[in-house]
């Protein structure tokens, strides 16, 4: 047998040669081309029409109401052209009746007003927080961060009655603990009837509504701290304050800052809480600019105002975030 198997190993093919032979001199093939070998693909497109209806839908509830809004800002637009449709274009008129208007501006002092105090709250807070999980153990930490999410899960209409009723002048459990402490003049105190007091509670609300997203992104900012950083320190005697300015916050700012400019669009586009709890009252107290826009829009039916007043809006949002990314930038070319 292992004769057999030698002899038609070494035996030659009859015939022409084999393709696997390479042929010599000019016969050899050139080389495949770029293109070669390559089949058209018929469902190249495939992927794109399956992102086409998210992007359809996106144009359509986004830059459509955004566009609108901009035509309407530039018309005469009231109750009678949204019914007859017969607006006709008055130019910067709108702007210009808004930006004399001294009520606006006092709507634009208290919306930064309103804003600032948030966000500083918020960022403290949040940043608080995140240092305390980052002590505690498993267990505890659990805890917290569930008690968060939980929170942060909470819909918006839902927490702002549970405010609502927290506040009650009659029914409210804030009133009935502080009558209980020997506070009697707070005895069916009417929170939401004095401006002040208004404006504290949804202070406090869009505060609590804010703190559980902003604390769990730091903490996980944190966790990415390496630990060999702090015992270094800890070696040297640094103190607590001095390890966190020097270490900590230098490593979770870029966080920290994404977390400050969502704040900062978050806070000054706040329209839900306020409007559902105050409806801007009492008198003007809480009337930041979006519900200032509805209520020009809506009670007065100057939707051509309104809608300006919400361009204006979007346009000192921008302007703030703007100013905030610039100097953010500044001090990390600084940096490096």
């Amino acid at each position: 047998m292992s004769i057999i198997r030698e002899r038609a190993a070494i035996r030659l093919p009859l015939g022409r040669p084999s393709r696997r032979q390479p042929l010599r001199g000019s016969q050899r093939p050139a080389p495949p081309g770029p293109g070669h070998g390559r089949r058209p693909r018929p469902g190249r497109a495939w992927p794109y029409l399956l992102v086409a209806p998210t992007v359809l839908g996106m144009l359509y509830l986004l830059v459509y109401p955004l566009a609108r809004t901009v035509l309407i800002s530039f018309q005469d637009f009231r109750l009678r052209q949204l019914i007859r449709g017969d607006a006709r274009f008055v130019g910067l008129r709108n702007y210009e009746t808004l930006l004399t208007d001294g009520h606006f501006w006092q709507v634009v002092r208290r919306t930064f007003l309103f804003m600032a105090v948030d966000v500083v709250l918020i960022m403290l807070l949040a940043t608080l927080v995140a240092l305390v999980i980052e002590r505690l153990g498993r267990l505890g930490r659990t805890a917290v961060l569930s008690a968060l999410v939980l929170a942060w899960a909470m819909p918006v209409i839902a927490a702002t009655t549970v405010f609502q009723w927290l506040f009650h002048s009659e029914f409210g459990i804030v009133n009935h603990t502080l009558t209980g402490l020997g506070f009697d003049s707070f005895d069916r105190y009417p929170w939401f009837a004095h401006g002040p007091a208004a404006f504290t509670i949804l202070v406090l609300l869009i505060v609590w509504q804010s703190v559980p997203f902003a604390a769990v992104t730091l903490y996980s900012a944190l966790a990415t701290v390496p630990s060999e950083l702090y015992e270094s320190a800890r070696i040297d005697g640094a103190p607590a304050g001095r390890i966190f300015r020097s270490i900590t916050f230098p490593m979770i700012r870029p966080i920290f800052m994404l977390v400050l400019s969502l704040e900062v669009i978050w806070t000054f586009k706040a329209f839900v809480q306020i409007w559902v709890m105050t409806n801007g009252g009492p008198g003007d107290a809480t009337t930041i600019l979006p519900v200032y826009a509805v209520q020009t829009a809506l009670s007065s039916q100057r939707y051509d105002l309104g809608s300006a007043a919400s361009m204006v809006t979007v346009l000192m949002m921008a302007a703030v975030l703007v100013l905030y990314f610039r100097q953010l930038f500044r001090q990390e070319g600084e940096a490096l």
